[in-house]
């Protein structure tokens, strides 16, 4: 016979319950306070920022914005702005982060680019996201920004025949504030440094292979937000402990308020409804792809420089030998190597997907 639970007396489930409410309240609480700390951070770090060339009063209300932190791109930069120029971005922000090769000369002469510059440290201005996260602030506030390294090219569904605005007004009328992408690491066939690259080009008529199938996905309950990884990195430098492989998910195309802000790098937001971006199976939400340009020949060089700057990984120590093996001008490419063709190969893949968008 079933006993009625006596008024006032709560079953197990609702203590369950009340305790899940009871620590949701309390990670929302400390991360809208770690939202604010890093606001804050952001606006102190403006002052490590010069002026090299302000265009932004040229920005339209509706203007696709596209920001990055750049260092010695002089190479890449060409390709990049004609290919995000092509996509549709009216205007770039960018922070040259101590150039010596000409960079800063090159963007500054950009019709459609503001420039700033500093001196000081990457790694301590969290990768750059603080100097990028003012700049947002102030002038991507209500526009679609997307937030980019300089080898790093987006994909989304239709790219080679719909421009990024349509992308945007569809993602508008479903009211949806972010879209996520998978970075995906590209390599030559042979060794690095013996498939040279002529600026200007299209990077990935070189780096035209990459891995279709080793990747894993775990959902991360507290920003709500799914942890990529995978890819050639995962398989040819940390197969040892593939746990310190790069975090490959991220979220490149935001429409900015002023409130937001990244957490790591560009792989998580906060507020965190906005990494709601990939169903927990990287399933059929709408996403993309980063096409990642890393391996181009300059590469073998780069990294020992970066090796003894530590500036590109909060545990630099972990990626000493990963440098080392970059430097040894190694051949990436193995039998089960996967020559790119378009975004459509990448959503047959499962790397991406159309979802609702058609």
């Amino acid at each position: 016979m079933n006993k009625r639970t006596r008024p006032g007396i709560n079953t197990a489930q609702d203590c369950r319950q009340r305790q899940s409410f009871a620590s949701e309240l309390r990670t929302a609480y400390r991360l809208r306070w770690k939202r604010r700390r890093l606001l804050f951070r952001a606006l102190r770090k403006r002052r490590q920022l010069s002026v090299v060339s302000d265009r932004t009063d040229q920005i339209g209300s509706r203007d696709l914005i596209a920001a990055s932190t750049v260092r010695n791109e002089i190479a890449r930069l060409p390709f990049f702005l004609s290919y995000y120029r092509k996509l549709g971005i009216d205007h770039f922000l960018f922070v040259d982060n101590d150039s010596d090769d000409g960079t800063r000369e090159f963007l500054g002469k950009q019709p459609d680019v503001s420039l700033w510059a500093t001196p000081h440290s990457y790694k301590l201005s969290r990768f750059g996201i603080d100097w990028l996260t003012w700049l947002q602030i102030k002038y991507a506030h209500g526009h679609w920004c997307l937030t980019v390294d300089a080898d790093e090219f987006f994909v989304y569904p239709y790219h080679d025949e719909r421009p990024l605005r349509e992308l945007t007004n569809w993602l508008d009328a479903n009211q949806t504030r972010s879209f996520g992408a998978i970075m995906l690491d590209m390599y030559p066939k042979g060794r690095l440094a013996e498939n040279a690259y002529v600026p200007g080009n299209d990077p990935f008529e070189t780096l035209c292979w990459f891995d279709a199938d080793n990747y894993t996905f775990t959902y991360q309950p507290v920003l709500k937000n799914l942890w990529i990884q995978g890819g050639v990195r995962a398989r040819r430098f940390f197969s040892d402990d593939p746990r310190r492989a790069p975090t490959l998910g991220k979220k490149p195309l935001v429409k900015w308020n002023r409130r937001y802000v990244y957490v790591s790098s560009t792989h998580s937001l906060l507020p965190r409804c906005l990494n709601d971006v990939h169903e927990e199976t990287a399933g059929e939400m709408a996403s993309g792809v980063l096409l990642h340009a890393k391996f181009l020949d300059s590469v073998v060089q780069r990294s020992a420089i970066e090796k003894q700057r530590k500036e590109h990984f909060a545990n630099s120590e972990y990626y000493e030998s990963y440098y080392d093996s970059v430097s040894a001008n190694p051949c990436l490419w193995c039998a089960d190597s996967v020559r790119y063709s378009d975004w459509k190969q990448l959503e047959s893949l499962g790397l991406m997907s159309r979802g609702q968008w058609r």
